[in-house]
């Protein structure tokens, strides 16, 4: 049996939310400018640096880590859209997969979570 989480904890966290969101698309945003222009300065010979050098290499492992944290970002967007409907649909706190409440406190520090700590270990 779930237990209904208060109007002011559920518009709390849904204002969690909101804003983990503006922060992830703010990351996104500011990793794909960045790319841009790198890619744009590629362009240039004097400004590409030589794939096999040592300068090339960091670039390269940049350009990875860079990709790396724009599809997590990515990753947890979706989490969090998903989070958001479970607000509308009237589901949220409470687990997807055992359908227990999801403690206050793992909310708080994770507002997209949609299972309970035990549920997310099984995943």
């Amino acid at each position: 049996m779930a237990r209904e989480l208060a109007e002011s904890t559920i518009a709390k966290l849904t204002k969690s939310l909101e804003e983990e969101r503006l922060r992830l698309v703010a990351v996104i945003d500011e990793i794909e400018l960045e790319r841009e222009q790198m890619r744009l300065s590629e362009t240039s010979a004097e400004h590409s640096p030589d794939p096999d050098s040592a300068e090339g290499g960091s670039l390269a492992f940049e350009m990875e880590k860079e990709l790396s944290v724009q599809q997590n970002a990515r990753d947890l967007l979706a989490k969090v859209d998903h989070a958001k409907v479970a607000v509308e649909n009237g589901t949220y706190g409470t687990c997807e997969m055992c359908k227990k409440p999801i403690p206050l406190a793992r909310l708080e520090a994770l507002p997209y979570a949609v299972t309970c700590v035990e549920c997310a270990s099984l995943r």
